[in-house]
């Protein structure tokens, strides 16, 4: 059974950083590109950012300059460094898998999905 599960969320004040782990189990994912995704309240999830299996990666304009996304192959892992958080970065955060090695925008692209991490940015 394939399972993702987030960790490292929580509440930090704006300027501060967070780093956000998923760990993969059920199958190995190093063929598909991984990403990460986030969600306000009262509004759809949004693309955060992606990493294909070469390590090349892409984000939303949003957190560029401010976000790095990583993965580790061997141990079925992906990562998400936040620095200089901002207030509307308040929100739930996922973690998912492509469907392929692409790395793709939309959420309809990923076939699978964590459960969600709150982080939350006090200003």
């Amino acid at each position: 059974q394939v399972q993702l599960v987030e960790s490292g969320g929580g509440l930090v004040q704006a300027g501060g950083s967070l780093r956000l782990s998923c760990a993969a189990s059920g199958r190995t994912f190093s063929s598909y590109a991984m990403g990460w995704f986030r969600q306000h309240p009262g509004k759809e999830r949004e693309f955060v950012a992606a990493i294909r299996p070469s390590g090349d990666s892409t984000y939303a304009d949003s957190v560029k300059g401010r976000f790095t996304i990583s993965r580790d192959n061997s141990k079925n892992m992906e990562y998400l460094q936040m620095n200089s958080l901002k207030p509307e970065d308040t929100a739930v955060y996922y973690c998912a898998v492509s469907w392929t090695s692409m790395a793709y925008y939309t959420a309809a692209e990923y076939r699978y999905w964590g459960q969600g991490t709150q982080v939350t940015v006090s200003s």
